[in-house]
C-alpha cells in the first residue's frame, strides 16, 4: 500500500508535504511526494495527477497547502476507489444562496481545515505546513517518537508560518520562536546546508533570515525549476550532497532576483504607458513574463503603489496571473465576484491565483473596478507607530530589551 502526498509549490506546500512524509515514514507506511509543476500543472490538485496516482498503484491521497477547492478532482479520486485526506488552510469555496453563503467541501474520507465553518479549532490563522503537522503529532502521539524527530519537524512548521506570512500572534508565534531555537542545531542535514551557503550563524537566526534568506530559495526552485529539487535538499543523506544541493538552490533564487527586477521594470512601464494608477484595482497584463514571478511582481507593485495588483502573465491555452492586496480589500472575495469570467481562482485575503481567457482581461478589470468599494481614506497606507520615542532611549540595553520580544513579523 503507498501513500502519496500531493502539495504545493511554495514554501508551505514544500513544507507540508516534506512534515507528512516524514510523520507518516516514521509511522511506518510508504509515502511518496509529488509536488505539482508550477506552468505543466498549476495550482493544486488536478484529474491529471489523479490519474497518474492510480495507475502508480496509489490507495490513498493526502493534500496538503491545497485541495479545500478541489471538489470535482476529488470525487474524481473517490470513483476510482482511492482513500483522500484533504489537509488545507485555504478558505473554503462558497456559492451565494438566499439566506447567505453555502460552503463546497470536497467529498473526501476527512477534511481538515481550521476555516471550516463548524471547525472548533480556535486559532484559525495557521499555514498548511502547521495543519499538517498538527495531524502528524496527533499520529506520532500514537508511538514512541524521539524529540530530535518531533523538533525537526517543527522547524519547518516555523519556516511555512514566516514565509506563508501568517500573523505572529497566538500559537505561531511560539512555533516560530521554538523553530528558530531548533533549527540553531537543526538535525536535518539539508537545512544546515543552506544555512551554510548562505554564511549564516546558525546561533543568531531570525525570522528575516527565514523570510528573506532562505525561505527564497525553496521558492525558487517552484518557480524555476521544480519543487522536488527542495524535497531533495531536506531528504539529502551525506554533507556533500546537502552542500551541492544548497548551492544549486542559492544559484537559482540569484537567477530568479534578476528576473523579478526586470519584470518590474517592465510592469512600471506598462503602467504609464496605459495609465493604469487611475484604478483602484490594478490589472497588469505581462504577456512575455515568466508566470512564476506574477505574484513576487504584483507584491513589488502593491508597494509602490499601495493598491490591490494583479499581475497576468500568457500562458499555453489561457492567461495566468496572480494578485496581492490591501488590507482593507478581500481579494478572494471579490475575484467570487467575478467568477463568471474566470477558469479558475483561489486564495484568500491578501493573495491570490488565478486563470482566465486572453479576450476577458480588459471586461475582467472593468468589473473588478465597477464592484470596488474602496474609498480614497482606504488606499492611504497606514504607518503604525507604537510608541513615539526620543533618540536618546535607544541604548544597548534598550535594544537587548527588544531582542527578547523577537520574533518580530507580521501582526
Amino acid at each position: 500500500k503507498i501513500i502519496r502526498v500531493i502539495g504545493d509549490y511554495d514554501v508551505d506546500g514544500i513544507c507540508a508535504s516534506y512534515i507528512l512524509k516524514k510523520g507518516l515514514s516514521v509511522c511506518g507506511a510508504n509515502v511518496d511526494i509529488v509536488i505539482p509543476h508550477r506552468i505543466k500543472d498549476g495550482y493544486g490538485i488536478n484529474e491529471q495527477l489523479i490519474q497518474d496516482a492510480f495507475e502508480d498503484g496509489i490507495d490513498m491521497i493526502v493534500t496538503c497547502d491545497n485541495g479545500i477547492a478541489a471538489f470535482s478532482q476529488i470525487e474524481y479520486a473517490m470513483s476510482l476507489g482511492m482513500t483522500c485526506i484533504v489537509t488545507d488552510h485555504h478558505e473554503v469555496p462558497y456559492e451565494m444562496v438566499e439566506g447567505g453563503k453555502q460552503y463546497i467541501l470536497p467529498p473526501a474520507d476527512a477534511v481538515i481545515d481550521p476555516k471550516q465553518e463548524d471547525c472548533p479549532y480556535p486559532y484559525k490563522n495557521i499555514c498548511g505546513a502547521v495543519v499538517a503537522w498538527k495531524v502528524v503529532n496527533k499520529l506520532w502521539e500514537q508511538i514512541n517518537v524521539s524529540e530530535e524527530e518531533k523538533h525537526e519537524i517543527l522547524e519547518f512548521a516555523g519556516i511555512a508560518t514566516v514565509c506563508d506570512v501568517m500573523e505572529l500572534l497566538d500559537e505561531n508565534r511560539i512555533i516560530v520562536k521554538e523553530a528558530l531555537k531548533s533549527m540553531s542545531h537543526s538535525a536535518n542535514l539539508g537545512l544546515r546546508s543552506l544555512i551554510r551557503v548562505h554564511d549564516l550563524n546558525p546561533a543568531n537566526l531570525s525570522a528575516y533570515h527565514i523570510g528573506f534568506v532562505l525561505g527564497p530559495c525553496f521558492n525558487a526552485t517552484g518557480r524555476l525549476d521544480t519543487a522536488a529539487r527542495t524535497i531533495e535538499l531536506l531528504e539529502c543523506k551525506s554533507e556533500r550532497e546537502g552542500i551541492l544541493a544548497a548551492a544549486e538552490l542559492k544559484r537559482l533564487n540569484e537567477s530568479r532576483k534578476e528576473m523579478t527586477e526586470k519584470g518590474v521594470e517592465e510592469a512600471i512601464l506598462k503602467i504609464q504607458e496605459e495609465e493604469l494608477e487611475k484604478d483602484y484595482i490594478m490589472v497588469v497584463y505581462l504577456p512575455d513574463c515568466h508566470e512564476s514571478l506574477a505574484g513576487i511582481i504584483a507584491g513589488r507593485l502593491r508597494e509602490k503603489y499601495y493598491k490591490p495588483v494583479l499581475v497576468l502573465t500568457k500562458a499555453e491555452d489561457c492567461v495566468k496571473g496572480s494578485g496581492r492586496s490591501i488590507e482593507t480589500y478581500h481579494m478572494y472575495e471579490e475575484l467570487n465576484k467575478c467568477k463568471e469570467l474566470l477558469l479558475k481562482f483561489g486564495g484568500h485575503k491578501l493573495a491570490a491565483g488565478l486563470s482566465l481567457e486572453e479576450k476577458n482581461i480588459e471586461l475582467f478589470r472593468e468589473m473588478l473596478n465597477e464592484n470596488c468599494t474602496l474609498t480614497e481614506e482606504d488606499m492611504e497606507e497606514k504607518v503604525l507607530i507604537d510608541v513615539p520615542m526620543p533618540m536618546s532611549y535607544v541604548t544597548e540595553d534598550f535594544l537587548k530589551e527588544l531582542e527578547l520580544l523577537e520574533p518580530f513579523g507580521t501582526g
